[in-house]
């Protein structure tokens, strides 16, 4: 049986959306209403990866392929753009960024090469009229993901701290604020001071040469775990969680994790 073509998702995505005979939903979609599909697909792209399940991030792979038809498909019925438009910047992008494989640059270590990239990204946003050091950094983007870029771009032009020592400081001095909100009881103060403190910790997991997003998912899956470890142990003595006192989930909780540390 011969495989689909690119052309043929086209022309399915391009029958979807024709006025008079494609689908109700698929028509009246607008690229507003599409987005959070994109971040979902994205996102399920990404735990597929995480669970090392091959069949599953190839259709998620075909999931996240299809929005980026749809989105070509909605630009080509406003003569925007089309696919071989979207085809057309990204392959002349990569070989403007890649000189060391399609031209004659030469780089004696990655950091020359990571250097050069920035430049040619910085080059490409003064072309499209992106001169702030902070301009381009996507607001859809997780905020703790966002709060690094933001950071490192600030880093670029010199405005950062020296050492970690200084940023820990700041994370100190952060809790101190978000404490002294509380205290008096502003829900307004507290909720900044917290985003606050938020963000110099995402700053010192990036003096540490930490991914701070990556940091937390871990985090919750080790909380997720070990909060269904204890479960299961109650429920072997025949008890549910919502008739178990605090003291006793703790006991349990501190067995948890001393299991896990014996493995």
């Amino acid at each position: 049986m011969m495989k689909h073509t690119m052309d043929n998702l086209l022309s399915i995505m391009a029958a979807l959306r024709d006025p008079e005979t494609g689908c109700p939903w698929d028509r009246k979609q607008s690229f507003e209403t599409i987005a959070p599909y994109t971040l979902e697909e994205a996102y399920e792209v990404s735990d597929a990866i995480t669970q090392g399940d091959m069949q599953e991030l190839l259709g998620e792979l075909g999931d996240l392929l299809f929005q980026i038809v749809f989105y070509a498909q909605m630009a080509k019925e406003q003569n925007a753009f089309d696919f071989a438009d979207i085809v057309d910047g990204i392959c002349g992008k990569m070989i403007r960024r890649h000189p060391h494989v399609f031209a004659d640059a030469d780089y004696a270590s990655d950091e020359e090469l990571h250097a050069a990239w920035e430049a040619e990204k910085e080059k490409e946003r003064a072309n499209n009229k992106s001169i702030g050091a902070l301009d381009g950094v996507a607001r859809a983007l997780p905020a703790l993901t966002r709060a690094a870029k933001l950071q490192k771009r600030a880093a670029r032009v010199g405005f950062d701290w020296p050492d970690t020592q200084g940023v820990l400081a700041k994370c100190w001095e952060e809790f101190e604020e978000l404490e002294a909100a509380q205290g008096q009881a502003d829900s307004e103060a507290i909720a900044e001071e917290f985003g606050d403190l938020l963000f110099s910790m995402v700053n010192l997991s990036r003096h540490l040469q930490l991914d701070a997003e990556q940091c937390l998912r871990l985090a919750n899956e080790k909380f997720e775990r070990r909060f269904q470890y204890m479960e299961n142990l109650l429920a072997d003595q025949g008890k549910v969680l919502e008739k178990v006192s605090l003291e006793e989930m703790d006991k349990v909780w501190e067995q948890v994790k001393q299991d896990e540390s014996a493995v």
